[in-house]
């Protein structure tokens, strides 16, 4: 990236949120325009790949709460007018002076207020992870690889226990035909004749000059006179690869994993990005979940919750409990079966939500109706609506 770029660049507007935005608003914003340019999503569209990079590149500072406040301060700096002065009788004062002096902390330009190339410095070595002169371009410094968002649908009990899945990621590489230099088999690059492989030039604009990459090499450093034809001169390609990737016990609906170091892989010995998993997880017939807590619904007749009793209750892959059911027990009543949900993080278990709920019979035969109509005119007493009826009309 050039000086230019850090000058002119908008990542508030790449990502279409507000200066105040924030972190989650950004990150938000990343993810909906992360899955809408994703290489994955628009195969051979060169055009939505640069989009995708240019997103992730403004997530990348923005995401970091240093390099987003070095990037502000920056940003305040030169739209405050450092680069010129204002000199006697109201004429600005005329002088040059190069941004690779203000990153290598010089400090010398004639105008300059002392100070103010070490602060630049300062700032765009940080934020842009420069260690030294203008000279040094984005292709010599090591440059981490670019984060990978896959999606992974799972059973209710793969998500409950953990598990391990095949992932197939496409990426962008050195492309395998020229390995990354852009140049035909058994030809090579030569040396940009106009910046001498530097990959940057010096761009003059009256008053100041500052350096940015090089037009005929864009940066390189080096001139590819015959493009390889599988990367057409790029040096870039997709790779595709299968990776055995562990979903952790305990994995909820919607949830995303970070993948540390699992993502494309860096440039010029960088690190490698990192890979997102977003987690789905298909419904049980019979459990539910509630955070940590495995939920079940479990009928039970009249008898047993008015008599109390002892009824069976699944369990997630393992064998029934006994739960005790108290006399009167009312219908919509939770038990609790401690160490039967999900796993936690800490390697223990939440517990088993039992909800009992009263079945009514649909068909009866005579001696069960009879017993019931014995057993009404039996408990046969005061409407127990009588007390809400009379609330209802109090207000």
């Amino acid at each position: 990236m050039s000086t230019k770029d850090y000058l002119e660049k908008d990542y508030y507007a790449v990502l279409g949120v507000p200066k105040s935005a924030t972190g989650e608003d950004i990150k938000k914003a990343y993810r909906k325009l992360a899955r809408k340019y994703h290489p994955d999503a628009n195969q051979g569209d060169t055009q939505t790949e640069e989009k995708f990079k240019e997103v992730s590149e403004a997530y990348d500072v923005l995401s970091d709460t240093k390099r987003r406040k070095e990037y502000d301060e920056a940003r305040t700096l030169f739209g405050s007018g450092v680069g010129g002065y204002t000199g006697a009788g109201g004429q600005r004062g005329g002088f040059n002076f190069d941004f690779g002096d203000l990153f290598s902390g010089s400090g010398s330009g004639q105008g300059q207020q002392p100070g103010a190339g070490d602060r630049l410095g300062d700032l765009f070595g940080g934020l842009f992870n420069r260690g030294g002169g203008a000279t040094r371009t984005a292709t010599q410094r090591p440059r981490r690889g670019q984060d990978i968002e896959s999606e992974v649908t799972l059973s209710f009990s793969e998500a409950v226990d953990g598990t391990t899945v095949s992932l197939r990621l496409t990426s962008s590489s050195a492309c395998t035909a020229c390995g990354g230099t852009g140049a035909k088999a058994g030809t090579t690059p030569r040396v940009c004749p106009t910046c001498e492989g530097t990959g940057a030039a010096s761009r003059n604009l009256g008053n100041f000059a500052f350096s940015e990459p090089c037009r005929d090499c864009r940066g390189r450093g080096l001139l590819v006179d015959d493009p390889c034809p599988v990367c057409e001169g790029s040096g870039r390609g997709k790779s595709t690869r299968t990776i055995q990737a562990r979903i952790p016990a305990g994995v909820g609906d919607a949830q995303r994993i970070r993948l540390k170091g699992k993502g494309a892989p860096g440039e010029n010995g960088g690190p490698a990005g990192d890979l997102y998993v977003q987690v789905h997880v298909k419904p049980h017939a019979v459990f539910g979940r509630s955070g940590e807590n495995l939920t079940i619904n479990v009928p039970v007749t009249f008898p047993e919750a008015a008599l109390g009793a002892e009824i069976k209750v699944p369990t997630l892959r393992g064998m029934p409990v006994t739960l005790r059911i108290p006399e009167g027990t009312p219908n919509g009543r939770t038990f609790r079966v401690r160490g039967r949900g999900a796993a936690r993080k800490d390697g223990t278990k939440g517990d088993l939500l039992v909800t009992v709920q009263v079945a009514v019979p649909q068909d009866l035969d005579d001696k069960a109706r009879a017993a019931l109509e014995e057993f009404r005119n039996a408990t046969e007493g005061a409407d127990l609506r009588e007390e809400l009826i009379k609330q209802s009309r109090s207000e």
